[in-house]
């Protein structure tokens, strides 16, 4: 991963992004008189409030999600459950519609709903979709596939082939090359146009065209197991480029999909691992705004795992986390609200309470499809 490292500041400096700043808690001018064309959704998996505030007691200062200019809250429950799973809230953030646990991209009655990146990609935008999970994992599945339920991977993955994403960049290789209906479909994502990625090194080789990047066999481990901590931010500034060079603007989806995973263990170490190496990604995503008047980044989550809470004791003053016990009421999900971090152009939008299912209908609205 040496390659990696050292052309994440090369990709960024091609992007025009100022590496390591960006202006907090400002809307510039250029911002506030620009119409959206670029929208770059980031969803940290299980992100609650709590997990940002650990992550940023760890790093000593504020989060780069923090320099938001402007902040709301989401609910997230699904149609049949006070507490969503993450196939329910991601269709909700995908197509504004509620639907129940473990469907994908379909309401109630399993009929298939239009998504926001099909709409945008039929406005003639690019559209990307970036994970550490299995790209046909059910976050990143309700923005590319339609299906009953979530653990139809094999169908999913067809799904994907056929959705014309212009890039996707995650793991899930086997759902493509060892099926059991023996199909190699990426062989036919090749012959669809695609350049098919194993590696991240491929993708940052790849100078332009659809990329399909099945970086693992299932899913990258995490960051406390050994994921490469440049990942997310590399893949993210990767589909950034590919997908910027379209005058009708671009829409990326970007999970940090094991924030959730260290809400289920009750692990608070892995989840402050995990919403860092997230909020890196923001980071890169926050800096493109800037230098990019017309793009507006979105961060929230799609529910709250672990019910994580920070109780008084004997380290009460201590600033960060070391020495600080935390609870978990729960190793599941729970039904609390969840923030939404609003930056750039059309920010100003999303700073309310609000339901899961409006972020799409307001992005929709922007980006003036209707």
């Amino acid at each position: 991963m040496k390659k990696i490292n050292a052309n994440v500041a090369l990709i960024l400096l091609f992007l025009g992004i100022a590496v390591g700043s960006h202006a907090q808690g400002v809307i510039s001018k250029e911002q506030a008189s620009s119409e959206v064309r670029n929208v770059i959704l980031m969803i940290g998996d299980g992100m609650g409030v709590t997990h940002v505030q650990i992550a940023s007691m760890r790093a000593g200062k504020s989060l780069a999600m923090e320099g938001a200019q402007y902040v709301g809250l989401a609910k997230t429950y699904s149609a049949n459950n006070r507490v969503t799973d993450s196939a329910a809230a991601g269709t909700a953030l995908a197509t504004g519609r509620k639907t129940n646990n473990g469907s994908i991209g379909v309401d109630v009655n399993n009929n298939p709903v239009k998504n926001i990146r099909e709409k945008a990609q039929e406005a003639g935008m690019s559209t990307g979709v970036v994970v550490t999970c299995e790209i046909t994992h059910a976050t990143p599945a309700t923005f590319l596939a339609h299906a009953a339920s979530r653990k139809l991977m094999d169908d999913i993955a067809v799904d994907i082939v056929k959705s014309g994403v212009d890039v996707f960049i995650g793991g899930g290789r086997n759902y493509f090359e060892k099926r059991e209906d023996g199909r190699n479909l990426s062989d036919s994502l090749r012959n669809r146009g695609y350049n098919v990625a194993y590696t991240l090194e491929e993708v940052i080789d790849t100078q332009n065209g659809k990329v399909a990047a099945l970086v693992i066999d299932t899913k990258l481990p995490s960051i406390i197991n050994g994921r490469d901590t440049s990942y997310l931010e590399t893949a993210t500034a990767e589909a950034i480029r590919l997908l910027n060079d379209n005058d009708k603007g671009f829409f990326l989806m970007v999970e940090g999909s094991f924030i959730d995973s260290g809400g289920h263990g009750k692990n608070a170490e892995y989840i402050i691992t995990e919403t860092l190496d997230f909020d890196r990604a923001v980071r890169v995503a926050f800096d493109f705004a800037d230098k990019n008047p017309g793009t507006l980044v979105l961060v929230t989550a799609d529910h709250e795992t672990g019910g994580l809470t920070i109780p008084s004791g004997n380290e009460d003053f201590l600033l960060n986390d070391r020495g600080i016990k935390f609870l978990f009421s729960t190793g599941s999900h729970t039904g609390v609200m969840v923030p939404v971090f609003a930056y750039g152009t059309g920010a100003q939008n999303f700073s309310k309470v609000m339901d899961n299912t409006d972020i799409p209908k307001k992005i929709e609205e922007l980006l003036k499809f209707k």
